[in-house]
């Protein structure tokens, strides 16, 4: 039984949520907090396996909660998120902190879509509750001590040989991407586009935030936009990415197709576009995320010469994504965190 701790200042919110997690038999609701303060004093008092904590609340907001949770005893945090830009730096700022994913507040709301509502809460709440926190445990531990430093890796002269990287990630995915993008040269040799499984209002303000912290150029994707070196380009929530090979350049492309996708964007439209576009170029890269979204577009990048990586079980909030393409030995490589930058960087020589 997953024991649940609901915070949220809307009594409408917390009957919402609690409503539909309880109509779960694997889950049970033991609780509801007005504030962070309460929420917090109840996360001492019930110990449950999850929080869903909303932001912005009276007496303690919900960042301030979260990091006291954190700190104190490191448990699966789902953030319930509004659709604004500043519901969005305040999410992503939730996830740097240590809260594994978010809930729109619109998944909340009773509407003709509840079935669907209600399947994408339980589902998270169960797959972040299974992961036992790692993620948070090892991230809050001290520095792994080392007899000698380790070298940063130099790239080998000359032209790369693959020079698209596409990204699809989900789950736990934006403190991820920020630790890998930030951690590549100004003179990546490289483009990057990434696929984060992510709201509309949020794709804009996390590209920002990557480009703020990154040595390489970071930017929401838009029509227009061309493929360079040393250029990362996060696809638009609710759109899919693909690319348009020319005879001298590579064109990104904002669409709407396939408007069936259970994902926009989606990282097996992104991927397989890029197959198609550059083949042998293509090094596709699946990070942390719920199911197998990547997976077929990896095959196809495979099926053209590419490479593909995946994201370690162990440093993974959720090891779904990956595991599609290591069960399905389509995986080169699987690589920690703290290594996917260099990984990235050397496999573009391979």
């Amino acid at each position: 039984m997953i024991k649940v701790l609901v915070v949220d200042d809307s009594a409408f919110m917390r009957k919402a949520i609690s409503t539909m997690l309880d109509k779960d038999a694997g889950i049970k609701v033991i609780g509801t907090a007005r504030d962070g303060q309460e929420g917090l004093d109840m996360v001492r008092k019930l110990n449950p396996d999850v929080v869903t904590m909303d932001i912005e609340m009276p007496k303690m907001d919900g960042l301030t909660a979260l990091r006291h949770i954190m700190m104190e005893s490191p448990r699966p945090v789902l953030m319930v998120s509004s659709l604004t830009t500043e519901g969005a730096e305040s999410t992503l700022k939730a996830l740097e902190l240590g809260a594994v994913d978010f809930i729109p507040k619109q998944l909340s709301k009773v509407s003709l879509d509840i079935v669907k509502i209600e399947k994408d809460l339980i589902a998270r709440v169960k797959t972040v509750a299974a992961r036992k926190m790692r993620h948070v445990t090892a991230r809050a531990a001290a520095p792994r001590k080392s007899a000698t430093p380790r070298k940063a890796f130099v790239a080998p002269s000359g032209r790369p040989i693959r020079d698209v990287v596409a990204i699809g990630v989900s789950t736990g995915g934006p403190p991820v991407v920020q630790k890998i993008l930030s951690s590549l040269p100004a003179d990546f040799p490289a483009s990057i586009i990434i696929a984060q499984h992510m709201p509309a209002a949020f794709t804009g303000p996390f590209a920002k935030r990557l480009d703020s912290v990154s040595k390489i150029s970071v930017k929401e994707a838009e029509p227009g936009d061309i493929l360079k070196a040393g250029h990362a380009f996060v696809a638009p929530g609710g759109k899919h990415v693909v690319l348009d090979q020319k005879v001298s350049r590579v064109d990104v492309v904002v669409t709407e197709e396939p408007a069936d996708a259970l994902y926009k964007p989606s990282a097996n439209v992104l991927i397989s576009s890029v197959a198609k576009a550059v083949g042998k170029r293509g090094l596709g890269v699946i990070l942390t995320g719920m199911g197998n979204d990547g997976c077929e577009g990896v095959r196809d990048l495979k099926g053209k010469g590419g490479r593909a990586l995946a994201q370690s079980d162990s440093t993974c909030v959720v090891y779904g994504m990956p595991k599609a393409i290591v069960d399905d030995k389509l995986a080169d490589e699987i690589v920690d965190l703290d290594d996917l930058a260099e990984s990235i960087l050397a496999n573009l020589y391979k």
